[in-house]
């Protein structure tokens, strides 16, 4: 008697894109919060916001920590790298929340506090 490895198949593209899709879409209508735009992928979702008001919402509903991209051209990108609450099955799916922000717009302290160094 031998044993043969079990080859397991790779997951499906399609299908945990769609899971992360609709993982984040229960968690925006849940918490109500905006999200203009929603890109689903394998590894991550990402949102794109026009406000960077709005992503203080998103901050304070998930936590995380926000990172602020080189200033080109007036402005910067600000993310902030979260995750959905974990599910019934203990998974969670990354999130990323984008917002471009103009040199010498006002925001919010708490977003700052956020800044990572």
């Amino acid at each position: 008697m031998s044993a043969q490895p079990i080859e397991h198949t790779p997951p499906d593209t399609y299908a945990v894109t769609s899971d992360n899709r609709l993982a984040v879409q229960v968690v925006i209508d849940g918490f109500a919060l905006p999200a203009p735009t929603l890109v689903a992928r394998p590894d991550a979702v990402h949102i794109t916001l026009a406000d960077v008001d709005d992503l203080a919402q998103w901050l304070y509903a998930l936590g995380g920590e926000v990172r602020r991209g080189i200033e080109l051209d007036g402005a910067s990108l600000w993310t902030l790298r979260t995750q959905t609450p974990r599910g019934l099955n203990g998974s969670t799916v990354p999130v990323r929340v984008h917002v471009p922000v103009v040199a010498g717009e006002d925001v919010l302290a708490e977003l700052h506090s956020a800044v990572s160094k």
